[in-house]
């Protein structure tokens, strides 16, 4: 079994047996189309050499996580967490060129927060500084475009590759960032797979909620009270229960309307960033997942 075979069927099994979330597989119809997988040129590094923006966008991967602080993020205009840190990381990857292995290795709190114009004893940014390093020891001496070339054309592959050497990718039964770094890949133009289909969403939790507001997703009322109050969620059960059912409604959904889990998976993310879905709030847990 693939890394995606086993991502699908343990959210199935989480599903199945699950006691907090429940799937309405009759209010589908109302997810409608969205826009095709883009990166926004405006909060990515895409203008670059093509090693360099593979660079960037693994760097980007290895810190695309902290939901559940962004918060209590100092944030650009008109930015989400997400955006806050991907355009500052490509202003700095612009103006100073992409940290070598070496560099990576070396990186201190500090040093991330002042590239990300972040208070250094944030808790984020140390942690932020740790997925860095991690990279910079799983690269070795190699670049981010040499290690997905190693993946022989396999998102799949090139996936289970970064879960298996950083722990903070393996994300077990849904492995989120890992597979959106083959797809960021893939976006940008920088790298070809063959398989990019047989992804599945990135289960976060936006787009769960995006589900939950479109009635698709239902929670148990004191899950939902938890949510609407807007207190954190601790890792385990629950939230794992809403990632779960959200990526196994998103496979038959994805069916129903002919498209890749990863297209959708776009659509719904970007639904998210209206404003009838923003006036709710959404789960939040502190994880280095998603």
């Amino acid at each position: 079994m693939g890394l995606c075979d086993e991502v699908r069927a343990a959210c199935a099994r989480i599903a199945e047996s699950a006691r907090w979330v429940e799937i309405d597989f009759g209010a589908m119809e109302a997810v409608e189309p969205g826009p095709e997988p883009v990166l926004d040129p405006e909060h990515h590094y895409l203008d670059g050499p093509r090693e360099q923006v593979a660079d960037y966008l693994l760097a980007l991967d290895a810190i695309n996580f902290g939901s559940g602080w962004f918060a209590t993020l100092r944030k650009r205009p008109g930015c989400s967490g997400y955006y806050t840190v991907s355009s500052a990381l490509a202003d700095h990857y612009r103006a100073a060129g992409p940290w070598s292995p070496a560099e990576l290795r070396a990186l201190d709190a500090a040093t991330v927060a002042r590239v990300l114009g972040q208070d250094p004893d944030h808790e984020l940014m140390g942690i932020y500084a740790r997925a860095l390093r991690d990279l910079g020891a799983f690269l070795g001496e190699r670049s981010a475009l040499a290690v997905a070339d190693d993946a022989d054309g396999s998102a799949e592959r090139l996936a289970a590759t970064l879960a298996a050497g950083m722990e903070l990718f393996d994300d077990t039964g849904f492995y989120k960032r890992a597979q959106i770094t083959a797809n960021d890949l893939a976006l940008a133009g920088v790298a070809d797979f063959h398989d990019l289909d047989r992804l599945t969403i990135f289960a976060d939790n936006l787009v769960p909620h995006v589900l939950r507001v479109d009635g698709v997703l239902r929670y148990h009322p004191e899950l939902a009270r938890t949510i609407d109050a807007g207190d954190l969620l601790a890792p385990g059960e629950q939230e794992r229960e809403i990632r779960a059912c959200a990526l196994h409604a998103c496979e038959r959904l994805a069916r129903r309307l002919e498209v890749a889990p990863r297209t959708l998976d776009v659509w719904l993310w970007s639904r998210g960033q209206l404003p009838r879905y923003k006036a709710r709030p959404r789960h939040r847990t502190r994880t280095v997942f998603y």
